[in-house]
């Protein structure tokens, strides 16, 4: 009961009050990569669930990814799909990890240092854009676990705003000038902005019509119906099929999208879009 009673009251005084949490690196045991062991940097934010490494959860990149691919993850958070992205991509590929809030930044650029002898890991404070430019970014918690960004002050993302602007850089030409090598071997984009998914997506529709990636994205719940609709349309006209799945783990439950209706039947979900033959 009185642990209950502390954990409760952190989680309140992270809800209203920003500080900085410290960041606690954690092992995990993982069959067939390395010599099993994989580190992790876990942000110890009460208001986050620690992050864990399973094999079932690696596995699931794999089916996409295999050694010496590039693989991008917009809005990476600390890195737990960032790192397992990589682990498939091995050292000889390389996996980026994008996200513009500096508290999740500091442990995502930890996280992308860890595991050199499996991983080659690129880690930018910075959010995608049409074009390069400034930002807005809010959270509905004060400690800044998550949160999005926006052009005014007051947005949808919540009541807490870092008190400087963030930097958003076109995905396209940032990659042109720092990953020229590595651009034709592009082969997956993951996706998770809080509801800003269908603008990164249209940001990066050239980049996507180019070198054809299978896109994991969310759906988000608290988008309209006819924002879900707009994202389903525009994942088609680029021509991608959509399927729902249940978690990300290798043995995951898989329903084709086909109808832009169907981006209904669930709240909040993710899906994954491949390019159609």
């Amino acid at each position: 009961m009185l642990n209950y009673l502390i954990n409760s009251f952190k989680r309140k005084m992270a809800r209203r009050i920003t500080q900085k949490h410290p960041m606690v690196l954690d092992t995990f045991a993982i069959t067939g990569i390395g010599n099993g062991q994989v580190q992790f940097a876990n942000w110890e934010n009460p208001l986050v669930e620690k992050k864990v490494f399973t094999k079932e959860t690696v596995d699931f990149f794999k089916k996409f990814l295999h050694p010496g691919d590039f693989a991008i993850d917009i809005g990476a958070n600390i890195g737990h799909t960032t790192v397992q992205m990589a682990l498939a991509t091995g050292p000889t590929g390389l996996t980026l990890g994008f996200d513009p809030n500096p508290y999740v930044f500091e442990i995502l650029q930890r996280n992308a240092t860890l595991n050199p002898e499996l991983v080659r890991i690129g880690a930018h404070n910075l959010a995608i854009s049409e074009q390069d430019d400034e930002f807005y970014y809010n959270s509905s918690e004060a400690s800044f676990n998550n949160g999005g960004i926006s052009k005014t002050p007051n947005n949808k993302h919540g009541k807490y705003s870092l008190s400087t602007k963030i930097k958003g850089v076109n995905l396209e030409a940032f990659l042109e000038k720092e990953y020229p090598d590595f651009l034709p071997k592009l082969t997956l984009i993951k996706i998770d902005t809080e509801g800003y998914d269908k603008e990164i997506i249209r940001s990066i529709s050239s980049l996507i019509t180019k070198y054809k990636p299978i896109i994991i994205s969310e759906c988000f719940g608290k988008n309209s119906d006819e924002e879900k609709f707009e994202q389903f349309n525009l994942l088609q006209s680029l021509g991608y099929s959509l399927f729902y799945f249940t978690d990300f783990v290798a043995t995951t439950e898989i329903i084709p999208i086909k109808q832009k209706e169907e981006m209904l039947k669930y709240k909040h979900f993710d899906f994954y879009a491949t390019p159609n033959a």
